[in-house]
């Protein structure tokens, strides 16, 4: 890696692999080196297009891997709501090829956004990829480094890192692809990381999709400090979709997440943590939405621990409330 630190880096500064401080915290973090990549023009119709007239739902699409039907049905259920479904990359799961979804989904009726992570493949394949996901015309790419993969974790396995999310970006817009970026607001080095949004930007980004944050107010200060530094793309904000244990403490436990942990609470100690949770998450994206530069929310989480169905409908439920609102402050 390059352009760190990861979106991984835990609250006392650690690596999240391993007991030692993230190498990126005692350096300037380094800047993109050549002129800022110029992007080619949004996807007619996708996502980015529809941001400027309405905010945005891309929804996680959470399904079991290698199963094109239960693909196909959790696609149908989130099509209808959903600007964009975010096609998730695992270190833990892997799944067909990201074009072979991507196409899938696609057929199926819903507008991919495809995750590349650089953990599993070298630049070789990451720049097929990009070629096949442009032939077949997908409406961004999230790039990303990628998470390391965890000890004891298919230990047979070779971890590549030919590239990391930033050179990849530039990689993807090259392509004629609309990239987007991650960027984690509350992990340390919390004051650097607006910077690299405007790096990120300079890489060819256009948009920018951030992690969980604790309050609407933590978001709104990032933001402005994102716009400090030069960045001028779009945010997505990540609103946190659980309705029972399971589905709440996957979100809680990933470093550089953040909840409100009396929010979570509440949900699952309600008579109806389902609906309680879908009530949550609505009133999260309409705090998030108020915050200016944020045009959409990614639907974000596991959902449910009731399988890959119960989850669709929940998300769904979701994005038709978000489309109930009024009009919100964010720019558009």
């Amino acid at each position: 890696m390059v352009f760190g630190p990861c979106g991984g880096v835990r609250d006392g500064g650690s690596c999240e692999l391993a007991e030692h401080p993230c190498v990126f915290l005692d350096q300037p973090l380094p800047t993109w080196p050549d002129q800022p990549v110029a992007p080619p023009a949004p996807c007619p119709g996708g996502l980015l297009e529809r941001a400027r007239a309405a905010a945005v739902v891309l929804s996680d699409l959470t399904v079991r891997p290698f199963d094109r039907v239960a693909l196909r049905r959790v696609v149908a259920a989130l099509a209808t709501g959903s600007d964009g479904l975010l096609i998730g990359e695992h270190q833990d799961r892997p799944d067909h090829p990201p074009t072979m979804v991507a196409a899938e989904v696609l057929d199926a009726g819903g507008r991919p956004w495809t995750t590349l992570a650089c953990r599993d493949r070298n630049r070789l394949v990451l720049e097929q990829e990009l070629a096949g996901l442009a032939e077949i015309g997908v409406d961004g790419v999230l790039c990303v480094t990628g998470d390391g993969r965890g000890p004891g974790i298919r230990p047979e396995v070779t971890q590549v890192f030919d590239l990391d999310g930033t050179r990849l970006a530039a990689l993807a817009t090259a392509a004629g692809l609309t990239a987007s970026v991650p960027e984690s607001p509350e992990s340390p080095p919390q004051a650097l990381r607006p910077g690299r949004v405007a790096e990120k930007q300079r890489a060819g980004a256009q948009l920018c999709v951030l992690n969980h944050v604790g309050t609407p107010q933590r978001l709104a200060r990032f933001v402005a400090d994102a716009r400090a530094a030069g960045a001028t793309l779009p945010f997505l904000a990540s609103v946190a979709v659980y309705t029972d244990e399971r589905s709440a403490r996957v979100l809680q436990r990933f470093p550089g997440l953040h909840l409100e942990d009396a929010v979570v609470e509440r949900v699952l100690a309600a008579p109806d943590p389902v609906s309680a949770g879908i009530a949550a998450a609505v009133d999260e994206a309409r705090a998030l939405l108020a915050v200016d530069g944020v045009v959409g929310v990614n639907l974000s989480g596991l959902a449910s621990d009731r399988g890959d169905d119960a989850a669709a409908a929940v998300k769904s439920e979701i994005a038709a409330r978000i489309r109930e609102m009024p009009a919100a402050g964010g720019e558009r």
